[in-house]
């Protein structure tokens, strides 16, 4: 679940922070809220689903799929495991959404700002670093633009990851109206696993018609912090842009969370107070409705869903996504991530797709950033070698993807390591698109990255690591199951 670094901070979940008091206010909801809670943003209350009607292909990164409710599904989702696929679990998908693939900052950052230039109500930006670099600048602006036309605009950032924000800059935004908050501030470490709990997801959503979601930070691509070196490339990550009824769920996604942090005291503005601003009428206030309906669905658009990972409803949705589409895979599997530590269920999954023939490739990380994430990862790699899956390593520089391909019919991009502090600790957000056209495209940009970025891990020379490198990978696998049962979670790992 780390990420590359800005500054001394690094996108790392896995440094402790201190206790952050409970407040229990017991108060009504604002206006509207009940409604908003029974529309929920994920797996609690899963949608409907509805058979896509068609699967259309698309050159471009918007991808379309026309949606029916009586229409047979897809020729790729049909058979033993494609209608168990859209059944069953939460996050189920809902039709009428276009989404497209964002590559890198260089794409995402763009259409962020762009998106915020247009805001007229409302923008709540989530993420778990903000660099005060050219980047974070840029946004920074965009924010405080949409201030002064009268949009309430909301930032949310981790009290680990973006703990290190410069005071200039938090001035700034507080001073130009942006309302800045921090999810579980730094105030020490205790080994506890609340501590343990980041913020990690990284969403946008501006006038809840338009979010963004992936594995994004508010950081250049080419800020590495204490990493920086001249040959080393852009940071390899992705993010999409979704408009559609997918769209309003991420915004209720967002609110909500504001809305329970500040009801809990669990936000801090700025470093420096905490708790309700205005009261519970100012705090309904802040999500002004717009006028008019939400978004509807589209006559031609994909199916999505969102997959959250929170400690109380979500605690598996994200994971259980994963292993109902390698259930599912009949033909190719392709996974990019950048902490790879999966659980015995997970490892299981990838098992049994070599064994029923699937192909599995991995695109894993290749630069050592974690020493002991690193080398507990190399751990593992001997029995997904012998079972026939191809692991590559990214060599241009960090990879931060969180992403996945299967078959023709499935695809993910967010937040979420597969790693035990992604699944098991932190707050994290994915997308998964039900679309051939948007899958061929995440696969053409992954296979890319594989050939010619990447390095393929033979399994002749893995075999042949000396007793002190086998006995430092093994070393530092334990002592992260250490660190897992620690957190008391070793039991559903």
């Amino acid at each position: 679940m780390p990420g590359t670094t800005s500054g001394r901070k690094r996108d790392d979940s896995r440094v402790g922070v201190g206790p952050s008091r409970s407040v229990r206010v017991p108060a009504p909801m604002p206006v509207g809220w009940r409604f908003r809670r029974e529309v929920t943003d994920n797996a609690a209350m899963p949608l409907s689903v509805s058979p896509s009607e068609s699967t259309r292909s698309s050159a471009t990164a918007v991808h379309a799929t026309e949606a029916g409710t009586a229409a047979p599904a897809p020729a790729a989702l049909e058979g033993r495991h494609g209608p168990r696929l859209l059944r069953s679990g939460p996050g189920r998908p809902v039709g009428g959404n276009r989404v497209e693939l964002l590559r890198g900052g260089g794409d995402y950052f763009p259409a962020l700002i762009a998106a915020i230039d247009q805001a007229v109500l409302s923008v709540s930006l989530e993420t778990y670093i903000y660099a005060d670099d050219e980047v974070g600048r840029a946004v920074a602006d965009a924010l405080l633009r949409a201030v002064e036309r009268g949009v309430r605009v909301h930032l949310l950032v981790d009290g680990f990851g973006a703990g290190d924000m410069p005071a200039p800059l938090v001035q700034r935004l507080e001073q130009g109206g942006v309302r800045l908050r921090v999810y579980r501030p730094l105030r020490g470490f205790r080994l506890a696993r609340r501590h343990l709990r980041r913020l990690h997801r990284k969403l946008a959503v501006i006038d809840r018609r338009i979010a963004f979601v992936g594995g994004i930070n508010i950081i250049d691509d080419h800020n590495h912090g204490p990493f920086d070196e001249a040959q080393l490339g852009p940071r390899y990550d992705f993010a999409v842009r979704v408009t559609g009824p997918l769209a309003s769920q991420i915004a209720l996604t967002a609110e909500r969370l504001w809305w329970r942090l500040a009801l809990r005291g669990e936000m801090q503005g700025g470093g420096i107070g905490g708790g309700l601003s205005g009261g519970l009428s100012g705090l309904a206030a802040d999500f002004p409705l717009p006028q008019g309906s939400l978004p509807s669905p589209t006559e031609a658009g994909v199916r999505a869903a969102l997959l959250l990972r929170d400690n109380l409803r979500n605690r598996r949705t994200i994971e259980r996504a994963y292993l109902q589409a390698l259930g599912a895979a009949r033909h190719d599997v392709i996974i990019a991530n950048a902490y790879f530590l999966p659980g015995a269920k997970m490892r299981r999954a990838l098992l049994a797709c070599r064994r029923r023939g699937v192909r599995v490739r991995l695109l894993l990380q290749g630069m050592v950033e974690y020493r002991l994430q690193h080398y507990a990862t190399h751990a593992l790699y001997a029995t997904l070698l012998e079972a026939g899956v191809e692991i590559h390593e990214y060599a241009e520089s960090f990879l931060h993807a969180k992403v996945a391909v299967v078959d023709d019919s499935w695809a993910t991009v967010g937040s979420s390591n597969m790693d035990p502090f992604s699944l098991l600790l932190a707050r994290e957000a994915n997308v998964a698109v039900y679309d051939e056209a948007f899958a061929a495209q995440l696969r053409h940009e992954l296979e890319r990255a594989i050939a010619l970025r990447s390095a393929p891990v033979v399994p002749e020379d893995h075999a042949r690591r000396g007793r002190v490198r086998r006995c430092l990978d093994w070393t530092a696998y334990m002592l992260l199951r250490f660190g897992v049962m620690v957190a008391g979670a070793a039991g559903r790992y």
